[in-house]
């Protein structure tokens, strides 16, 4: 197993080979967490009452599929036994581990995950920051930066979880179907609301999915959400640098044409600041919405996340924790 040695004062010090998971929340497809390094755990389904792994035996066409379909779908937790085989099989290479689920205010997965974590003697840290999709991404890709900086496992786990609530995302849908389906909206409110063509703006702030605001028809919801962004930027996260110091993330599950319109708009209300693109967005944790006959999608949920500020750290490392 190869390891870092630094001299100091005569005596040699290692410094531990970590590695960084999270799940398929995050929006990292198993073949990109190949290339960044990153472990992904699929988050399973029941379909029809059959069983299915996102991005492994499930995908992003399919679930929309058999959601046009009709299909009874369920979201679960991963089986503590998987959870346990991706640990174990990493630890034959890895000196530790941090494992980033998503958010315990949105699934039971991260205390089922923070329970094994005891049997593994510290080795594994399981971060509870609250985060979900583009900013779970964000965390991953810190988490990756802050042990190539030298940070252990625990210091990681603690850093990231200091931040926990210096995030932003904000949702809307086009369609209330699948809020009054899964209970976050009355059926009497999800007819009055497609009459009027109002479109509901959630907000995750921490562990909570709320409702935030509503509007009247989908460019008004967008423009919701991008004006709300703009006043956090001015409030909430005032002393960032720029870009540096703050990430913009947004996801979709419309066109690709819609998508590319959407970061345009991204682009022209926040010059100067890269703007991560995610594809469809992961298919728990969120609201999801049908595609038209013959398989090309109405507009989706735009999504826009506003990650959090940086934090500097000893040795001039500086990194936006989001």
């Amino acid at each position: 197993m190869n390891k870092t040695y630094i001299a100091t004062m005569g005596e040699r010090f290692f410094m531990s080979k970590i590695a960084i998971a999270t799940d398929s929340n995050s929006g990292i497809t198993q073949a990109q967490g190949r290339e960044l390094g990153i472990f992904v755990m699929p988050m399973p389904f029941y379909i029809n009452d059959e069983l299915f792994l996102e991005d492994i035996t499930l995908s992003q066409e399919q679930f929309y599929q058999r959601l046009e379909e009709g299909a009874d779908v369920k979201t679960t937790q991963p089986a503590p036994g998987d959870v346990l085989e991706l640990w174990d099989r990493i630890l034959k290479d890895y000196d530790e581990l941090v494992y980033i689920p998503m958010s315990s205010g949105l699934s039971s997965s991260c205390e089922t995950a923070v329970m094994l974590a005891q049997d593994y003697g510290g080795r594994v840290q399981v971060v509870n920051n609250q985060r979900i999709s583009v900013t779970l991404r964000q965390s991953a890709l810190d988490a990756q930066a802050l042990a190539a900086a030298g940070r252990s496992a625990a210091e990681i786990k603690a850093l990231l979880e200091q931040t926990k609530f210096d995030s932003d995302i904000y949702i809307t849908v086009d369609t209330l179907k699948y809020l009054k389906k899964g209970g976050r909206c009355t059926p009497a409110a999800a007819a009055i609301g497609t009459v009027l063509n109002l479109k509901p703006v959630l907000r995750i702030k921490g562990e909570k999915l709320d409702s935030f605001a509503k509007a009247r028809g989908w460019k008004a919801a967008k423009k919701t959400m991008l004006d709300t962004a703009r006043r956090v930027m001015e409030t909430d996260f005032a002393g960032c640098r720029g870009p540096e110091d703050l990430h913009i993330a947004a996801a979709f599950t419309g066109t690709r044409e819609e998508a590319q319109e959407w970061l345009e708009e991204l682009e022209a209300a926040f010059p100067g600041y890269p703007i991560h693109m995610d594809p469809p967005l992961p298919l728990r944790g969120l609201p999801h919405r049908p595609r038209r006959p013959g398989g090309h999608p109405d507009q989706g949920p735009p999504h826009l996340s506003l990650p959090n500020r940086a934090a500097g750290y000893a040795g001039g490392f500086c990194y936006a924790n989001a």
